[in-house]
């Protein structure tokens, strides 16, 4: 059956309408076919949007790491699973062979076992991007424990925070990190958490900085000797379809983080498909996603769907910057990447350097580009096409969610045709609605509206930990029957989908709908423009106006910002019409920015709403200097 890797587009379109008109056969198909089981299913799906419940292969059992690693073992053993490039570039890059992988997964989960972790009980895991992160995860999820992994650059009250929420008995850590040139006292921020979180019992440190750091008796124990004492034979804990495999947190644009859980089988397979289709995996490449594994991006395309695919995925513990902006292009050239996913973000930080830091490395090995996060703008696109890709290697301009767990709208590379901006078509499986905002299903092409999921996919996530509640007002109150993603998104005239920002990202101008993509899009095409954010506030003649958070290229750019600020409103209404023009905008060294790059638009509507009293809890920002300077500046 040829379903599982898809070649060319008649054959995604059949493989689509199969997968739409019978969506039990064709996934039933996928994962017999594909993957290891203890126990066949009872069902392949049982669903409900309104109560909202979902059940994919329900009744099978399973480990998720005897699909990643022990089904390897016997044809892959000695291929690298984990290819781990440092943040020093002169420090060795270390290969991680299946088996190899397959010894430190057993010895750390039965460290797990010993230090008394159960199936079930929940493992706060805050480590940077080393080895142990990854093994780490698939060592909790080998005896059943479910992981929560947090990125390791949240401040101590947003650790604090999650541990709590999910109540974790233990929490995994190391010394400190190092990124670019700065070295982060991780364990230090860990300490300062555990103050208020009673609930924690044990604290696992792996040494990475080699420093001299406190340590709680009792509590706080050095990992390496515990699992250089530890058997590397660990039978697998037999797991339900439906067991909870990991909790991941994404931050709600109100309240407290919503903790997301993600179950096992449906999770394995739709990661594990998407990967292995999305990039066009072959055997021998070696494949690169620059996210964290704090993140899902990470969760799903670092460590379990490459894995359970054989893959050889390669974890970098740096930053694009150090020791300077070649860095990404060095590891391409390094260990010959052929599949390259990061973020628009990261492309634009680049592309500000010029290409001189690309040109003197050969990224000739690149056959896929990637892009996640947010929806790539045009003039990155073309950046990243031009001087990465060469014109050769096509742009997967990826949109998905944590709590989608996998890619849903995506080209398939030398499948789909691309187009600068646009996420095209949907996935394999996947069931995308326009809605307007009475919910009536907007059908045909050029439309525009909120994008919807009409029915439920494998890796969809389950609920919000200890709060279905909440997970149902979230994602299935606003329409009925669909999940709601909160994106707009518009569908042209050939059926590719855009996504148009955040739905709570459209502002009504005289009573016209204005996503603020399109604008961005507009304003970064200014040759003197880095990034830019549009927000509404409000205005006593349009109801809502725009204001413009814009950074410069060049900070000393020498036109005066009055001309600059006409130059950047006649694009607008050159490419959007005068309706979209700004009202105010603002010169900004930085904008506030998520540690996965997404620009923080909550706080910068706030201020520009003159609410400064109430931003919320902004030491997990990337950047959270920035803020000050914005206040301090604003018009």
């Amino acid at each position: 059956m040829s379903n599982y890797h898809i070649k060319h587009l008649e054959e995604y379109y059949q493989v689509y309408r199969k997968s739409i008109r019978e969506p039990e056969n064709f996934w039933e198909e996928i994962a017999e076919e594909h993957f290891v089981w203890r126990k066949k299913w009872n069902s392949v799906l049982e669903w409900d949007f309104k109560i909202p419940e979902v059940k994919w292969f329900s009744g099978a059992k399973l480990n998720i790491t005897e699909n990643c690693i022990d089904r390897h073992l016997a044809t892959r053993g000695d291929k690298t699973a984990i290819l781990f490039e440092p943040n020093d570039p002169k420090e060795a890059a270390e290969h991680i062979s299946y088996t190899e992988l397959s010894k430190r997964v057993n010895q750390f989960a039965n460290v797990l076992k010993d230090k008394g972790i159960q199936k079930g009980d929940r493992v706060c895991i805050y480590v940077p991007m080393i080895p142990e992160l990854a093994i780490a995860t698939l060592a909790c999820a080998r005896i059943g424990a479910i992981h929560s992994v947090v990125f390791a650059g949240f401040s101590a009250v947003a650790l604090a925070t999650r541990i709590n929420d999910s109540d974790c008995k233990m929490v995994i850590t190391s010394d400190g990190s190092y990124r670019g040139a700065k070295i982060i006292d991780l364990k230090g921020i860990v300490d300062e958490a555990l103050e208020h979180c009673p609930g924690v019992s044990t604290v696992l440190v792996a040494k990475r900085i080699h420093s001299e750091i406190y340590m709680k008796e009792g509590r706080d124990q050095w990992l390496q000797p515990l699992l250089d004492t530890a058997s590397n034979v660990c039978e697998a804990e037999i797991m339900d379809a439906e067991d909870p495999l990991f909790i991941l947190y994404t931050s709600g644009s109100t309240g407290t983080p919503k903790g997301m859980v993600h179950t096992t089988a449906g999770y394995m397979v739709y990661t594990a498909y998407t990967f292995k289709n999305a990039f066009q995996y072959k055997e021998n490449d070696v494949y690169w996603c620059t996210a964290d594994i704090g993140w899902i991006t990470g969760h799903s395309y670092i460590v379990y769907g490459p894995l359970a695919n054989g893959a050889t995925t390669l974890l970098f513990e740096g930053v694009p910057s150090y020791p300077d902006f070649g860095r990404f292009w060095e590891i391409v050239e390094k260990h010959k990447v052929s599949q390259f996913y990061t973020a628009p973000t990261a492309i634009r930080a680049l592309a500000k350097h010029g290409t001189e830091v690309v040109d003197a490395y050969d990224l000739s090995s690149l056959k896929v580009l990637g892009s996640v996060g947010e929806p790539i703008n045009e003039e990155a696109w073309h950046w990243y096409n031009d001087n990465i890709g060469k014109k050769k290697s096509p742009i997967i301009d990826t949109w998905w969610q944590t709590e989608t767990g996998g890619m849903m709208i995506t080209p398939i590379p030398y499948v789909t045709p691309t187009k600068p901006t646009y996420a095209t078509l949907p996935f394999i499986g996947i069931q995308p609605a326009i809605v307007d905002e009475k919910g009536n299903e907007l059908s045909g092409n050029q439309v525009e509206g909120r994008l919807c999921i009409k029915f439920p996919w494998p890796s969809i996530a389950r609920t919000i930990w200890g709060n279905h509640q909440r997970y149902k007002e979230t994602y299935f109150s606003a329409y009925k029957n669909m999940y709601f993603t909160g994106d707009g998104a518009l569908r042209d005239e050939v059926g590719y989908y855009r996504i148009t920002g955040r739905v709570d990202d459209v502002i009504i101008v005289s009573g016209h709908n204005l996503g603020t993509a399109p604008i961005e899009d507009a304003i970064n095409e200014h040759p003197a423009v880095a990034e830019s954010a549009i927000v509404g506030f409000p205005h006593d003649i349009k109801g809502s106006a725009l204001y413009g958070y814009i950074t410069l290229k060049d900070i000393g750019e020498s036109r005066s910002q009055d001309n600059l600020r006409k130059e950047i409103n006649q694009l607008i209404t050159d490419r959007i019409g005068p309706i979209a023009k700004l009202d105010k905008i603002q010169f900004s060294e930085g904008l506030p920015k998520t540690r996965s790059g997404k620009i923080m638009r909550r706080i910068l509507r706030k201020i520009a709403c003159n609410e400064m009293d109430n931003l919320g809890d902004v030491s997990t920002l990337l950047n959270p200097e920035v803020v000050q300077s914005i206040i301090d500046n604003r018009l």
